[in-house]
């Protein structure tokens, strides 16, 4: 059985607390993965890492202080959204909560530029989920504050792939080298399409394990193929997890399902379990965005290996920094 590694101890030699930086994301949209790159990402995960230190060592602090982000869910969300509150008043920050958008001026049919520009008068930052891709590149057109994408329809979750990865980083100590299977709705999954072009800027080998009718966008798979990234697709796990460091898995989205049949066809298509896991390598990690809804199941949450709950405290780290950054404190 794995031995559980504590997160970032006597790695890297990151820069400490409060050290002046280039500030190279003052004001700036966070919009897609795609605007990073390893030097951005190395950025990143270090000022992540101080945030943890000095949550660990204070819990809250005022870098924040007299800054107000606006949490604007035209999507239900719990991990996101309470995420970014919790990031912003550890901070010293304060918050505008609007998660359940019928009960705005939304609901009158204002126009999301609309909206944004109400809120920027208000606000010093904009954290925006919608469903529709596209929506918070058309926010940032309209908007003077920084927007920061929580998560476009099918399309990306740019913040979600950068904890991913701190995630894995902070797990396995490296990303170079390693093979990442992403397993279950890889059609719908907005989460494995960040984090599969996020990866690409490294030397990895990807596993795309799916139902045929839930397979990786090809566009996207086009685009990593560009980049000499090694791709294949399977519909069976059990091939490919002896070999797996990281297995990623995604719930079946009912709510993206147009088609009800089709998704009771697939949604218990894969379950992860202790006995299935018994053919999986001692030292990997097992990754899920939340929620699940019976695609891990809970005899398997006492593995070491299964780090999905450390993963969503790895993304308060990296959301604090990202706050920070764009907000000209880092």
């Amino acid at each position: 059985m794995a031995t559980y590694l504590p997160p970032f101890r006597n790695q890297s030699p990151y820069l400490p607390f409060g050290e002046q930086r280039t500030g190279r994301f003052y004001g700036k949209d966070i919009l897609s993965v795609k605007q990073f790159n390893r030097s951005d990402l190395e950025y990143i995960f270090g000022v992540a890492h101080e945030m943890r230190e000095m949550v660990e060592r204070i819990g809250t602090f005022d870098l924040l202080k007299g800054k107000i982000l606006a949490n604007l869910f035209y999507e239900p969300s719990t991990r996101t959204s309470s995420s970014f509150t919790s990031a912003m008043e550890r901070l010293g920050g304060s918050v505008i909560p609007i998660n359940e958008v019928r009960y705005s001026s939304v609901a009158k049919g204002e126009s999301l530029p609309d909206t944004v520009r109400t809120l920027e008068c208000y606000a010093d930052v904009i954290v925006l989920r919608h469903p529709e891709i596209g929506a918070s590149a058309l926010a940032a057109q309209y908007a003077r504050k920084p927007i920061i994408n929580a998560g476009d329809g099918v399309g990306e979750h740019p913040t979600q792939a950068l904890l991913d990865l701190f995630t894995i980083v902070g797990e396995l100590n490296h990303v170079d080298g390693l093979t990442v299977t992403m397993l279950g709705d890889l059609k719908y999954g907005r989460t494995v399409h960040s984090l599969a072009r996020l990866l690409s800027l490294y030397d990895v080998r990807l596993n795309y394990v799916s139902p045929e009718i839930l397979k990786m966008p090809s566009e996207i798979i086009a685009e990593l193929d560009e980049k000499g990234i090694v791709q294949k697709e399977y519909t069976s796990l059990e091939s490919v997890l002896p070999y797996t460091d990281v297995l990623y898995v995604t719930r079946v989205q009912k709510e993206r399902f147009e088609n009800q049949d089709e998704y009771e066809s697939v949604k218990g298509a894969y379950v992860i379990t202790p006995a299935i896991m018994q053919d999986a390598k001692d030292r990997m990690i097992v990754m899920h965005p939340l929620p699940r809804v019976g695609e891990i199941s809970l005899e398997f949450d006492q593995d070491p290996r299964a780090a999905y709950f450390r993963q969503m405290e790895y993304g308060l780290y990296v959301r604090m920094a990202l706050l920070a950054m764009v907000l000209g404190r880092a």
